[in-house]
């Protein structure tokens, strides 16, 4: 198994276990917009949201990286 891959199904693992034991109800406020939603949700969202900007930042990193010449 390549290790990158095993190192992404334990740390896939481990949210999903943190997910599952955060299942209260909160309340979020923000100015004057407040949503009341499932603790769950909002970290999944916000895991996704992580993963998102992850895969844009290292897709903009790398193509700007220039290669050395030799």
């Amino acid at each position: 198994m390549n290790f990158k891959l095993g190192i992404s199904f334990i740390i896939t693992c481990l949210v999903l276990i943190f997910i599952f034991q955060n299942t209260a109800v909160i309340e979020i406020k923000f100015l004057l917009w407040s949503l009341t939603m499932s603790r769950s949700l909002l970290i999944l969202i916000f895991v996704g949201v992580g993963i998102i900007v992850g895969w844009s930042l290292k897709g903009h990193v790398s193509f700007n990286v220039k290669e050395p010449k030799g």
